[in-house]
């Protein structure tokens, strides 16, 4: 999807006769977000049926995996160190 296409379907309201269930799976599967990221993120915690943290979202395919049973939940500190690799974690 190009960015004038990704614009062209958030400024639809395309989301807002779709369960949280459709919204979370369509935008986990495309790259370019159309809908708003807080109604993404809310469609997300109830597609898998729990808090997700926003670093989360830096792997849809495990997220994914997750809803899939390929996977299991991580806690906040492991899903953290794996995204950032060998980069330093700095808490604020």
């Amino acid at each position: 999807m190009t960015k004038e296409e990704a614009v062209s379907l958030y400024n639809s309201g395309w989301w807002k006769d779709k369960t949280p269930e459709e919204t979370a799976e369509f935008q986990l599967n495309e790259e370019k977000l159309c809908c708003p990221f807080e109604v993404f993120h809310e469609a997300v915690e109830k597609y898998l049926g729990r808090p997700v943290w926003t670093h989360e979202f830096a792997d849809f395919q495990r997220l994914l995996d997750e809803k899939n049973g390929k996977v299991i939940p991580e806690d906040p500190l492991t899903s953290l160190r794996r995204i950032a690799g060998d980069r330093p974690i700095i808490v604020v």
